[in-house]
């Protein structure tokens, strides 16, 4: 994992450490774009003030992005916003009876004036996090935008390969 102790660009909350399986993937995709980070576990119920204190003092410690991934009743994406200016994207996952829908009611489903991106739930949806984190951060540095047009170049390439194939075999 990319952590760089002088200056990191994402900040990783995750509301349990079980989640970190789930949460490693937004790290996968900040790291294929070569973008650094830090991540912490803090709930936003049984470590509130915690919570608080790492969105309030995330913009001066010079991160650009949250990633705040919990399941169940998933408030902290919710918590994260109500504390920052920054963005911050909400990562539904799986856990309980509802299998993370809960989770994707609870952090889609923000007041107005307290937005927080979501994304699909699990894994998959981690990974775009931090996909989504990276275009955030494009937008004022150019080989960020170069390192996600490629990657994209990449994707297209492997779904044009793999259709080469089902035509051959056809």
């Amino acid at each position: 994992m990319s952590v760089d102790k002088d200056h990191k660009q994402v900040l990783i909350l995750m509301g349990s450490d079980s989640d970190l399986p789930s949460m490693r993937e937004a790290a996968e995709a900040l790291d294929r774009m070569g973008i650094t980070f830090a991540m912490h576990v803090a709930s936003a119920h049984r470590t509130p003030d915690r919570v608080a204190k790492l969105a309030q003092g995330a913009r001066e410690r010079g991160f650009g992005v949250i990633i705040a991934g919990a399941g169940m009743a998933a408030h902290l994406a919710g918590v994260v916003a109500s504390h920052t200016v920054l963005p911050v994207i909400g990562v539904p996952l799986v856990s309980g009876y509802m299998a993370g829908a809960d989770a994707l009611f609870s952090t889609i489903q923000m007041p107005r004036g307290i937005p927080v991106a979501t994304v699909g739930i699990g894994p998959a949806g981690s990974y775009n996090a931090g996909l989504l984190a990276a275009s955030i951060l494009a937008v004022t540095d150019p080989e960020i935008a170069e390192r996600i047009s490629a990657y994209r170049k990449e994707l297209a390439s492997k779904v044009e390969a793999k259709d080469a194939i089902l035509q051959e075999s056809l």
